[in-house]
C-alpha cells in the first residue's frame, strides 16, 4: 500500500489534492479512492474552502485504474462493475456536485477512468504535452467515470463515438480547439494557472457559482421553458444570499466587493 497515496496543500480559500502514485502514473487503487473520497469530505467540510485543484504528481496526471489491483486468481474471470459502483460513480457525483468550482490542472497522460475524472471536473487546464486517452477499448471495455455521457455534451457525437472506439490519444491543443478542455497552457506556467484560477474562486460569490454550476448540469435535462422556470427560481435564491447584496453595494460605492462566499454553518 502506497503511504500517501495523494498529498494535500492548504491554501488560503482552497487546497490543492495531488494524486500521489508517480511510479504507476498515479494509477487508481483502492486505497488512493479511500484518501481521496476523504479529503474531498474534509475539504466539503471547511467552509473556508471555497475552490479545489485536482493535479497528479511526476509525469502524468492519472492512467486510470491500476490493473494489477484487478489481477484475479489463476483460472478466474474478473467481474468489473463493484469497483464503479463503490469508488468511481461516487466520486464522479461528488465533483459535478461540489458547492464550490473543482479545476483540474492536468499535467501529462490523462487515461481511461482518469481523463473522465479530469473531464468531470468545472475547468479543465491542460499542460500542452498532455494527452487525453479514452483507452478502454484497447483492454475490451466499456468507458466508464462518466466517460459516454460528458465526451458527447462537450465535443459532440461524432468525435466522441470516434474516440471511444478507436482510443485515439488526443493532444492538449486538440482537446482546446475541440471545446473537450477550457484551456491548453505551457508546461511551466500549467500551476500558476491553476492556481491563479484558485485564487480567484477564493474571493468569488461561492453560493452563486454553486447555483450557476447546478443551471447549467440541469440544463441538459430540461427544455427551453422548464430552464427559464428553474433560472428564476435560482435567481432568486442568489439574490437572498450576502454576497448579492455586496455586490450591488460594492457596483454602486465603486469599490472591489468582498464575497464572504459559503454559508456559515
Amino acid at each position: 500500500m502506497d503511504e500517501q497515496p495523494i498529498l494535500i496543500e492548504r491554501h488560503t480559500g482552497y487546497r490543492v489534492i495531488t494524486l500521489n502514485r508517480p511510479q504507476r502514473l498515479n494509477a487508481f487503487t483502492e486505497a488512493m479512492h479511500v484518501a481521496l473520497r476523504d479529503a474531498i469530505a474534509d475539504a466539503v467540510a471547511d467552509d473556508t474552502c471555497r475552490a479545489l485543484m485536482l493535479t497528479g504528481s511526476g509525469r502524468g496526471f492519472c492512467a486510470g485504474q491500476d490493473l494489477n489491483d484487478r489481477l484475479s486468481k489463476a483460472g478466474e474471470t474478473p467481474v468489473l462493475g463493484g469497483a464503479l459502483e463503490t469508488y468511481y460513480n461516487p466520486l464522479i457525483r461528488k465533483l459535478r456536485g461540489l458547492p464550490f468550482p473543482v479545476v483540474a490542472a492536468v499535467n501529462g497522460v490523462a487515461a481511461g477512468a482518469g481523463c473522465n475524472i479530469a473531464l468531470a471536473c468545472d475547468i479543465v487546464l491542460a499542460a500542452r504535452s498532455a494527452i487525453f486517452v479514452q483507452s478502454f477499448a484497447k483492454i475490451g471495455l466499456v468507458p466508464d467515470s462518466g466517460g459516454t455521457w460528458i465526451l458527447p455534451r462537450l465535443i459532440g457525437p461524432a468525435r466522441a463515438r470516434a474516440l471511444a472506439l478507436t482510443a485515439e490519444p488526443v493532444p492538449a491543443e486538440k482537446a482546446e480547439s475541440w471545446g473537450m478542455i477550457w484551456k491548453a497552457v505551457a508546461d511551466d506556467e500549467l500551476m500558476a494557472e491553476g492556481h491563479q484560477l484558485c485564487q480567484h474562486f477564493a474571493s468569488a460569490p461561492t453560493l452563486g457559482l454553486a447555483l450557476i454550476k447546478r443551471a447549467l448540469d440541469e440544463s441538459w435535462e430540461h427544455d427551453l421553458d422548464a430552464q427559464l422556470d428553474l433560472e428564476r427560481e435560482f435567481q432568486r435564491e442568489a439574490s437572498l444570499t450576502p454576497d448579492y447584496a455586496e455586490g450591488v453595494r460594492a457596483f454602486l460605492e465603486k469599490r472591489a466587493p468582498k464575497f464572504a462566499g459559503r454559508k456559515p454553518r
